[in-house]
Order: structure tokens, then sequence, then C-alpha cells
């Protein structure tokens, strides 16, 4: 009898263990973070110049993915973010470009323009903005579908897409910034018909108005090493400016930029969304309760930063070192307010950049500038020695040719013969590496290299009938300043940081890729994969 009762405990122990271990635990909230135009090695380049607690503390107490790729291209910020949190490419959630053209309507549209809302907080009309043209789940919808919606998901960006893609459809809030000579941080009618009451006591506060002030270097000039000489001939300037060099005296060159807007191209567009972002933490509650809520939060400025005065410039360096504070005033907070250890942040960026051809020429590296006047004039006269008319394209954009099906039909043309014949001539023009055609798209099954980065971000319904791809570093740009949008490495490799709870510290030279991200979230909190989702959890990074 004795024995058949410590039998029984022993079970029921057990099962009591097996049960705990199978309990799913999941953080209070999780904090995704995108930083706009961040090339991989900006972590390792400034490394010595970083503080303890910013990226220095996620790297170290984190897991770092040190091989981390964009799989697909365009490289570009609506496609980035989109890819983000969907775990899929273009090629499924169809967000193929920042702007693209529209077969249908026969217009170029925008990644998250929607014209059946209003914007809200702003007298501008531009700001009528959606996620309608997303048409794959994110991350941050597959929180609020296994919540029943109690599971609170906001995005906040400077940038209207960076905020409204990773917020996905079923989101609370998106805000992003309205410049010019209003200062504010506005969403539209998709959200609310009215600002929270405490976004309009911030907009009030004049918080923006903070930033209204020179930007010198964090510290000594002589001691930016890691970037080339301040004054050069391969950054771009504010207008206004002689040269693009320190200070650049904010007050003395805001009308001449647009007011505000001036504020997004310096390092303190980061520190207002970083104020922007503890203010949505505190005032929506977010991480107070044991359901998990899920706070997006896009860092543009750097990209703003990078398209004007180039990978190599001081400018970036300083805005990173400067970013790097803000992380770490972020992350302190989410210390105090929602507990160390009961947050999850990931880091990542939308796509990464190219050092400035001109600097690159200046080294003797192979790179420089497409001449996309004389390939049209070139490619103008061979469609009309060969068609006898050139409206056989109907648009050119994101390195795509769009054919005119109704003149096809008219002239008797076979729209695949047409493909072929005209990739095969503009493979033989300066500076065209490939070119492939949107039926190799369809019927192929390209599975590395180029071709296969490609395929993933064509859309069967959305992309174009030639696509084109350049040589390396050589862009259709200023020849100041940095661009991206390529599948070439120097686009494509991006940092991946995953910290806080349920991750393990570790680091993987393994190549991840960015769709792994939205499955290992989801994975940690135990809830459904988005539904295009391609990638697979990072196990490796997981406890």
């Amino acid at each position: 009898m004795q024995r058949n009762i410590l039998v029984v405990l022993f079970l029921v122990c057990t099962m009591s263990l097996y049960a705990q271990k199978e309990t799913y635990e999941q953080p209070k909230l999780v904090v995704g973070i995108v930083v706009d135009q961040m090339r991989y090695d900006y972590i390792p380049r400034f490394w010595n110049r970083y503080g303890e607690g910013g990226f220095k503390r996620l790297v170290t107490e984190g897991f770092n993915c040190k091989n981390n790729q964009y799989n697909y291209a365009p490289t570009k910020t609506g496609p980035g973010h989109a890819s983000i949190y969907t775990g899929t490419t273009p090629a499924t959630h169809g967000i193929i470009g920042n702007d693209w053209y529209d077969k249908v309507t026969k217009t170029t549209v925008y990644c998250a323009q929607d014209d059946s809302v209003q914007p809200v907080g702003t007298t501008s009309m531009s700001h009528k903005m959606s996620p309608m043209r997303l048409i794959a789940t994110t991350m941050t919808d597959q929180l609020k579908l296994a919540t029943q919606g109690r599971g609170k998901v906001i995005g906040v960006s400077l940038k209207d897409r960076g905020a409204i893609l990773p917020a996905g459809h079923a989101a609370d809030y998106a805000f992003w910034f309205q410049g010019k000579d209003e200062g504010a941080w506005i969403t539209s009618s998709f959200y609310t018909n009215e600002l929270p009451k405490w976004v309009a006591k911030f907009n009030k506060s004049k918080a923006a108005e903070v930033y209204k002030k020179p930007w010198n270097t964090l510290y000594n000039i002589n001691t930016y090493v890691e970037s080339g000489t301040d004054d050069n001939d391969f950054e771009g300037k504010f207008t206004g400016e002689e040269r693009p060099v320190f200070p650049h005296e904010l007050k003395k060159l805001w009308l001449l930029n647009k007011g505000f807007d001036i504020i997004k191209a310096t390092p303190y567009g980061n520190s207002l969304t970083a104020d922007f972002a503890i203010e949505a933490i505190k005032n929506e509650e977010m991480g107070a309760d044991d359901i998990t809520d899920f706070l997006a939060v896009s860092f543009s400025s750097t990209d703003y930063v990078g398209h004007k005065f180039g990978v190599n410039s001081i400018e970036v360096e300083d805005t990173y070192l400067r970013l790097d504070k803000d992380l770490e005033r972020i992350l302190n907070f989410l210390d105090a307010q929602v507990g160390k250890g009961n947050y999850t942040v990931f880091l990542t960026a939308d796509h990464a950049a190219v050092y400035p051809p001109s600097y690159l020429q200046s080294r003797n590296i192979p790179a420089g500038y497409i001449d996309n006047k004389a390939i049209k004039e070139k490619l103008t006269t061979f469609l009309t020695d060969k068609y006898g008319t050139a409206k056989v394209i109907e648009n050119a954009s994101n390195n795509q040719l769009f054919l005119n099906m109704e003149e096809l039909t008219k002239l008797n043309l076979d729209v695949t013969q047409v493909e072929n014949e005209i990739a095969a001539e503009l493979r033989t023009y300066e500076t065209i590496a490939q070119v492939y055609t949107g039926t190799e798209m369809r019927t192929n099954n390209y599975t590395q290299g180029i071709p296969s980065r490609l395929q993933k971000g064509y859309n069967h319904t959305r992309s174009g009938n030639v696509l084109i791809v350049f040589d390396p570093a050589f862009i259709s740009y200023s020849t100041t300043g940095s661009t991206h949008g390529s599948a070439y490495r120097y686009d494509t490799h991006v940092p991946l940081l995953l910290y806080g709870f349920g991750i393990k510290p570790g680091k993987t030279y393994e190549q991840t890729e960015i769709t792994d991200l939205a499955p290992t979230i989801c994975a940690l909190l135990g809830i459904s994969f988005p539904d295009g989702a391609i990638g697979n959890p990072i196990d490796k990074a997981l406890n």
C-alpha cells in the first residue's frame, strides 16, 4: 500500500514537472527596432567608440547573426520593412518598391498610399496612408490574432512606411512625423479619427523644437578616424551650405530646408523618435500586464544622413554614435518600466548601402554612375527600328520595363518573344551586367545568386516584363552621398541582433536571412507564423 502511494506521488510529481516544462511563457513586451540603411559593418567599424549600454549591450548580452542577408531585390525601405515583419519577400507580400507602376490603373502608386482614408493630426492631405497594399500578414498581425486583440501593437517612425508596414493590418496605431512647418506626430483614419490625448500633448509641448540647434560632432572631430575627411567632394550638403562640413547650423538653414524636415537628416531625428517611442510605452501602458504587447520602432534619420553624406562620412559615424546613446536610453527605460528579463528586443535594418562610387573611383575601385539618358536613347532607337514604335514599352521604373500590352496586341507581337528581344539588346549595353525576363521569373526555379534574389522580389501581379541588373557599384544617383536597392552584398548584408527574454547569448556566422526573423519571434511567442512566411526560426538564438 505504501509502495503504491509512493508510485502515485512520483507520477504526480513527474507530470507536474512535465507540465511546467511545457508551459509557454512570453515576454511582456517585444520591441522591434529597424535602423534604416544600416550596414552590418557599422557594428565592428564603430565598436570602440560605442558605449557599454547600446549596441554593445545587445551584442554581448544577446545573440548576434553576423551573416544576415536580404534574400531578394530590390533592397528598399518599403520592401525591407514588409519583409522583416511578414517573414516573406515581395514575391508574396507585394511591396515591390517604395513606389511602383500599377499595371491596372497605369499610374505610379506608393507602398502605403490609401486614398480611402484621411490624415489625422495634420492639415497636409498627403498623408492618406494605411497598410492596404501589403497582401500578407505580419508577426504583429499574428500577435493580435493570438491574443484576441488584447496585445497592443504600435508602430513608430519618422517615415510613414516605416511605421505602417511593421505595425500591420490589425494595429492599434501607427504614428509618423510631419515636418515642414508643423513638427508633429500624426496618423490616419485607418487607425483613429483623432490623435490620442498623449500624442496631442506631446505635439503641443513642441518636443521637436528642442532639436532646432546646431549639429556638431559629439566628440572632438579629430577623433573620427573611422571616416573620411570632413571636407570632401563625395558628400552632399544642406541647401544654403557652401561645404558639407561641421557644424551644420540648423537654425540658419531652417527655412531653406523645409523647416522641421531638416531634423530628419540629422541624428536629432532618431532622438526625437526615441523620445516619442518612450512616451508611447508609458502612455499606452505597454508591457504592463502578462499579455504581450509589440512596439515597432524604425529609426529613419540614418537613411536620410546616409543618402545625403554617404557611407564614409563623419556625419554617418556621428549619427551612429548618437543612436548608440538613444538605444541605451531606451534599454534603460525598459529595464525600469517593464523590468529587465521581461522584454525582448531585436535590431536589424531594412537594407544597407553602397559607398559613393565617386569615392570608390578615387581609390581605383571599379564603380560609376549609370547614364540613363544614353540607355533610353539607344533603346528607343532599337524599338523603333525593330517594331516601328517605342510605345511597346509603357513604363520604366525600379530597374524594370513594363510592356504595353495593348500596343503588342495591335502589332500582333508575342509577349515572351518581345521580352527576349529587348533583354538580348540590353545585355549589349555598357554598365548592364544581367537582364532577365518576366517569363523567366515565372517559369524558372532559381536557387542561388542574383537571379534567385530577383525572383524572390518578383511579384507576378505587380512586377514588370524585363528586369535589369547593373554592374556592381554602378548606381543611378548623384555623385555625392550613398544609395541602395541592388542585389549585391553591400546592400543585402545587415545586422540582426536578438536580446532579452527567451534569447540565448551567442553568435553565428552561418547565413541567416531576413525572412527568418518573423518566424523566430513568433516561435518565441508561441504564435502562428505570418501566412506567407518562408523563413525558419533561428533556433540557436532561442532558449
